[in-house]
């Protein structure tokens, strides 16, 4: 009888050991299924997840890929509308061999506490590379609160950069995106309303009591863009600065209620089929639409939308070609959920018949 209690007290332990196994692979599994679920439902996975990244700036260079992002930190800084809560303190720079290839984490190329006129905010930088040296090319805000762009300069495309020791002369606001024509010729376009401070600024004079959004003329035309053509050392601009203008099916100037059309940040260059392709972000509408022209300056003519909405507040994005192929990175926030906490991705972009770009869905419907 003793026996037999001990083998009914082990057959009972034995059963209660399996059905808590089977309850933890249970929750194994649900918790699996669960993440891989999440990946799932997003177009592309993120390229790097030791740091946070976003707005990367990508190009080729000597065959490899290089990415210029900002790199996302929680500062603790409350969130509002002009975008404090995104206060970058350096860059770090990515590389990979391919597209699908291993990434890596270049370190820290620049800092703020490096930029001799800088206050806060390293907002979204820019690269060009000429006569064996790249410059970085940054939106930074100065001691007095207001953003510049500066440039710092290198010899090896991962830095370390050096910076100027003052900002570009006739800069402002932010997001500066560099393109080199197939002549030799480099333009930076930029700009950002709201927290990028483009509304504030006026005949060459920044108002401190300015706008806090955009011109507040709902039908007139929206603010826009800036472009202007580098100098030969491509430490400064060279002739005057122009207006980024992007007309309608009509031809008439997009206006300022124009939300899912207008320009908000984000600008970006590339040029296929002879074709100039001036791509933004269209911001609170977060959309990213394109406009085509057939020289560097415009006028653009507004092609319509090509990326849908990503998860989080802001859209940002580059567009190279890499061996025949044209590639479109960008950023959402699917590793932190949070609007200033994001992650650099990558996916293919095609250039359809008629010269429009393709719809791209991030978030599988």
């Amino acid at each position: 009888m003793k026996n037999f209690k001990n083998i009914s007290s082990l057959v009972i332990i034995m059963a209660i050991a399996a059905t808590s196994a089977c309850q933890q692979n249970s929750k194994t599994t649900s918790t699996e299924t669960s993440d891989t679920s999440k990946k799932s439902k997003y177009l592309s996975q993120p390229l790097i997840s030791e740091i946070y990244t976003a707005d990367p700036s990508a190009h080729v260079f000597n065959g490899k890929i290089y990415i210029y992002p900002s790199h996302d930190v929680e500062s603790g800084t409350p969130e509002n509308d002009n975008g404090d809560h995104f206060d970058m303190k350096d860059y770090h720079i990515l590389s990979m061999d391919s597209i699908n290839g291993k990434v890596k984490d270049n370190g820290v190329a620049l800092s703020v506490k490096d930029i001799p006129w800088a206050g806060r905010q390293l907002w979204a930088p820019d690269v060009a590379f000429k006569d064996g040296n790249y410059y970085l090319y940054f939106p930074v805000k100065d001691k007095n609160d207001v953003f510049r762009i500066g440039v710092a300069t290198a010899k090896n495309p991962v830095g370390p950069f050096k910076a100027e020791p003052k900002p570009i002369d006739g800069s402002f606001s932010i997001d500066p995106a560099v393109f080199t024509d197939t002549d030799g010729s480099t333009y930076m376009y930029y700009g950002g309303i709201w927290g990028g401070q483009l509304q504030r600024w006026n005949n060459g004079k920044y108002d401190i009591n300015g706008s806090k959004t955009d011109s507040k003329k709902e039908n007139e035309p929206a603010l826009i863009a800036k472009v202007v053509k580098l100098s030969k050392t491509m430490l400064g601009f060279d002739g005057a600065v122009k207006d980024v203008v992007i007309l309608d099916e009509n031809g008439k100037p997009l206006l300022t209620k124009d939300h899912n059309r207008r320009f908000f940040e984000g600008a970006w260059m590339h040029k296929f089929n002879g074709k100039y392709y001036f791509t933004y972000s269209t911001g609170d509408t977060h959309l990213l639409a394109s406009a085509i022209a057939d020289n560097p300056f415009g006028p653009f003519k507004y092609q319509g939308t090509f990326m849908n909405p990503v998860e989080g507040w802001t859209t940002h994005h580059s567009i190279i070609e890499v061996k025949g192929k044209w590639y479109i990175f960008y950023h959402d926030t699917q590793l932190s959920g949070k609007t200033h906490l994001r992650n650099v991705k990558v996916t293919e972009l095609t250039h359809k018949a008629d010269g429009t770009i393709a719809l791209i869905e991030p978030i599988k419907k």
